[in-house]
């Protein structure tokens, strides 16, 4: 017998709500379940082979068809409602972050510095749930929604380019994510409209000199590091002043090496960091002037600097018409009080952006907290969340997809 099919037969004779608006109370159980059993096994981006395996029999073992493997360790199911219609698309992500889970939980990772601290288990549990419902479901739905699960969101480059590489977002009419928010009490769920969140692009600058030198005559030598603090202080002057200062960007300088000794100016030094922004004409920008800044400091003072960039998600931009269709359907479902206004963009990034290039959708975010145990932030080595929040997210962005969101 199997993990996947050793968890399931914990629940016995699982129920799938006869309507969205109803519980049920093994379903409730299987999702924690599910859920747990990813805390405790979390694996990284492009790694995550045994979440892949485990995913696929849950989902076997409930009669549907999957569709793998994509992007190495990624995996879908369609199903299809017994009515005409469109194709829209769910995905969820599923790999873990290289960061110790420091809480004291029965489900806490059992592996040594890895752990799910983003919700991406939750994320997968909320996608199994919904692919779950809709196919109990499908005498009531139009068209075809394809469940889809992501490997590798956290990294750069990304896992979203290669599922559509591999041809997920083929004949996709629209398509949807949510994302867990440890800022927002369970029962309520974010909406915004445009941009959700920035854009994020790594970017390294490495100054070299002819030789070393010495700290008691930095006159005789080329002082790399003087040039380096040169070069970062002038990129952070860009936001705001080469940028329009109503588009949010945020440049942050976050890795710095240098010499060993105390004594020594060190032939080279290498920085980088993150730059971030909410209009994408920006991007380029902000990479073309780190690009002459550090070139030009460099070169004034008999340096040479070279510049690279990692290049990641654009901004998440939901569609007006689509957030609309959500917040009538979750008025209806749980009422006007479940919806938060989110008034600004997170300045975090979410690779589903890439989707969203080739098809209308929207980045739904999920309220998790209800303690202090569930509101510690993102990436927190103690994150964790209220496991209510799964039964809600599944049966709401069910109702969303039966209800029908293509534009």
């Amino acid at each position: 017998m199997t993990v996947a099919e050793a968890l399931v037969e914990t629940v016995d004779a699982v129920e799938i709500p006869e309507g969205l608006d109803d519980t049920s109370a093994t379903f409730e159980e299987l999702l924690v379940a599910v859920r747990r059993h990813l805390h405790a096994h979390p694996e990284l981006g492009l790694h995550e082979f045994e979440t892949s395996r485990f995913i696929r029999e849950v989902l076997d073992r409930h009669g549907l068809t999957v569709v793998c493997p994509l992007a190495r360790t990624g995996l879908y199911v369609d199903i299809v409602g017994d009515l005409p219609g469109p194709t829209v698309a769910y995905r969820a992500d599923i790999d873990a972050l290289p960061i110790q889970d420091r809480k004291d939980v029965p489900y806490k990772s059992r592996y040594v510095g890895v752990a799910h601290l983003c919700g991406h288990d939750a994320h997968t549990t909320i996608a199994i749930g919904t692919a779950l419902l809709l196919n109990a479901h499908r005498g009531q739905l139009k068209g075809t929604v394809r469940v889809f699960f992501q490997p590798n969101e956290e990294g750069i480059p990304s896992g979203s380019p290669l599922m559509i590489r591999d041809g997920v977002m083929e004949g996709v009419d629209a398509v949807l994510a949510s994302h867990v928010d440890p800022t927002l009490q369970v029962g309520r769920f974010g909406l915004i409209t445009g941009a959700a969140t920035a854009s994020a692009d790594r970017f390294r600058v490495i100054v070299s000199a002819a030789s070393t030198g010495h700290s008691a005559r930095p006159h005789q030598s080329v002082d790399t590091v003087w040039l380096a603090t040169q070069i970062m202080s002038t990129i952070y002057q860009v936001s705001g002043r080469r940028t329009d200062a109503r588009n949010a960007t945020v440049i942050a300088i976050c890795r710095l090496r240098a010499g060993d000794a105390y004594n020594v100016i060190p032939q080279e030094v290498e920085f980088g960091g993150t730059y971030r922004c909410l209009v994408h004409s920006d991007r380029a920008l902000i990479r073309d002037l780190i690009t002459d800044t550090a070139q030009r400091v460099a070169g004034q003072f008999g340096a040479t600097a070279r510049v690279d960039f990692d290049h990641g998600s654009p901004p998440v931009m939901n569609d007006k018409k689509i957030v609309a269709r959500v917040r009538r359907t979750l008025t209806g479902l749980y009422g006007p009080d479940s919806i938060f206004d989110i008034p600004a963009p997170s300045m975090g990034a979410e690779d589903f952006a890439h989707y969203l290039d080739l098809a209308p959708g929207m980045l739904l975010r999920v309220g998790t907290s209800s303690s202090p145990a569930t509101s510690h932030v993102l990436h927190d080595s103690c994150f964790d969340i209220d496991e209510a929040a799964l039964g809600l997210a599944a049966r709401l962005v069910s109702r969303v997809l039966l209800d029908g969101v293509s534009p």
